[in-house]
């Protein structure tokens, strides 16, 4: 949906590899931070670029971070219940997603994984052309963020702010 996805998808993604943004040590600098460092056109970033939410003190989210709650409940609930807390089926990506960098997380959903143990293989199916996904993978990201911290608790967040004409314009370009 934002041009940083366009061009990583486009090609770090189809490369495999991803360049650690300016200013990050090491993977777990990308992994410990959540704080919004600035806002664009509605959307929030931390310090290296990568998207995150913001909640105020009164509960209202960003628009992307609901928006990502509407896509996660409409696109990866079936497998990873409810408010990411995970099923018989899939594990809780909400405390998953807390161990991953941004483009760990946007390879695995665009790509998918497979992994045995546990008495058996467990599959992530390779979303990477789903639109209803991808266009929306940085809201679902925030939001799953946000889940993890404990920032946004169950349920569909009862405040938030309305989408920016950019958002607009970014997800028209996206799903059209």
């Amino acid at each position: 949906m934002t041009p940083r996805l366009t061009a990583f998808a486009a090609g770090m993604l189809v490369a495999g590899a991803a360049a650690l943004p300016a200013g990050a040590q090491d993977d777990q600098t990308l992994i410990e931070t959540t704080q919004a460092a600035y806002e664009e056109d509605g959307r929030y970033y931390t310090e290296h670029d990568i998207p995150t939410y913001q909640v105020d003190e009164d509960g209202t989210v960003d628009w992307p971070t609901y928006s990502g709650f509407r896509r996660y409940h409409s696109e990866c609930h079936v497998c990873h219940g409810p408010d990411g807390m995970g099923s018989t089926y899939a594990p809780p990506i909400k405390d998953g997603v807390m161990d991953m960098t941004y483009y760990d997380f946007v390879a695995v959903v665009a790509g998918g994984q497979k992994t045995d143990g546990g008495g058996g293989n467990s599959v992530m199916p390779a979303l990477g052309t789903n639109k209803n996904v991808m266009c929306y993978i940085d809201d679902i990201y925030a939001y799953l963020r946000a889940r993890g911290t404990g920032d946004v608790s169950r349920g569909r967040p009862s405040k938030k702010d309305r989408p920016s004409e950019a958002w607009r314009e970014a997800e028209n370009a996206c799903m059209g």
